[in-house]
């Protein structure tokens, strides 16, 4: 009897052990499962090129948005082992022109579905060479209009009320008195001049509305009554009557042969001599050695620029060195939401060209 009690006593304690054996058995099995399917699902995923990931590409926290749809490859691997990369890419994202979508790149990406561009412009692509090639092109327009517009509205702002001069002033261990220099313009109740009255443009006018600015325009469509009227916006048929009456000319066209040069010698001569540029568009839309001359002449009051022609700029341009210039380096959609919302629509598009689907936002030959 002894015995017996002492056998149900260990198969008591025994049953237990051996059952989290098993359980332990099985776990582990469905967790080698789980990390197979998982490479294998990463394997299935279509490979993308993108430029790189850090200081001159794109943020950690945002390719992860990536790597749920694409297996990435970084611009500066690609070129270490092309023969073998090339082959597999189906999806190019460019951003600030980088990697170059040009015919030595995308000749060696023979599945190449789509090039998928971060922002509106589309200057640094050959649309219509790539579409030849059976390739799509996509941009994110709408995302970038409203921290494209806060740029335009933090420029004018900043160039008019003399801002970063003030602080220059304020921090520097010198300053014992606040000079006369740092006396700025009105911008409340000024005459605003938008060259280019799309998606953004629009925004600007918005904007400027709470500064009670009067509000011209200059498009190469009219836009509704309606739209004019939510903002008190008058169409200038001719630009140059838009130049001559605007304290602030603010740019916000798309590069193109007949926008590039827009603003030269004739157009700011029509200037008044208190107006400011603004250019939040492309710095070749402004003949630079026009706009040079004008500043040093006093023909206009000042400029302010996030964009310029090169960027940057050769260290010893004179646009660098000259008091009535404010230059910021194409930082216009430089907030994080806003690049993980042009990351998001850019492999949304991406994806569905991969898949053969309709694409969002792809942009065809005009």
């Amino acid at each position: 009897m002894r015995y017996l009690n002492y056998y149900r006593c260990v198969t008591k304690l025994w049953a237990p052990a051996q059952t989290s054996r098993v359980f332990t058995v099985t776990s582990l099995h469905t967790s080698v499962q789980h990390l197979h399917q998982k490479k294998v699902m990463a394997d299935d995923k279509p490979w993308a090129l993108i430029s790189e990931v850090g200081e001159r590409g794109y943020l950690e926290e945002v390719t992860d948005i990536m790597k749920r749809h694409f297996r990435i490859v970084c611009y500066r691997d690609f070129l270490e082992n092309a023969r073998s990369h090339g082959p597999k890419i189906q999806a190019l994202f460019v951003w600030n022109a980088c990697p170059p979508a040009e015919p030595a790149l995308l000749g060696s990406l023979p599945s190449l579905k789509v090039v998928s561009s971060g922002g509106v412009g589309i200057d640094h692509l050959d649309v219509p060479y790539i579409n030849g090639l059976g390739v799509k092109v996509t941009n994110t327009p709408g995302v970038v209009s409203d921290a494209t517009a806060d740029m335009a509205m933090g420029l004018l702002l900043a160039s008019a009320r003399k801002i970063v001069e003030g602080h220059l002033v304020a921090v520097d261990p010198r300053t014992t008195h606040i000079p006369q220099s740092l006396m700025g313009v009105e911008v409340t109740g000024s005459t605003l001049g938008i060259i280019g009255m799309g998606h953004i443009g629009y925004k600007i006018a918005q904007r400027s509305k709470g500064f009670d600015m009067r509000i011209l325009y200059h498009n190469r469509h009219r836009r509704s009554v309606e739209d004019e009227q939510a903002v008190g916006a008058t169409y200038c048929e001719a630009m140059e009557d838009l130049l001559r009456e605007a304290d602030f000319v603010v740019l916000v066209v798309n590069l193109t042969p007949e926008t590039t040069g827009l603003i030269s010698h004739r157009e700011l001569s029509l200037m008044k001599p208190s107006a400011t540029l603004v250019n939040v568009s492309r710095g070749l839309v402004v003949d630079q050695d026009a706009l040079v001359k004008a500043l040093q002449t006093g023909a206009i009051r000042a400029a302010a620029l996030d964009v310029t022609h090169p960027e940057p700029l050769p260290r010893d341009h004179p646009l660098l060195s000259l008091p009535n210039v404010l230059i910021t380096p194409h930082v216009g959609t430089n907030t994080y939401a806003t690049m993980r919302r042009m990351v998001e629509r850019m492999v949304e598009s991406a994806a569905a060209a991969v898949k053969g689907l309709p694409v969002p936002n792809e942009v065809t030959p005009k």
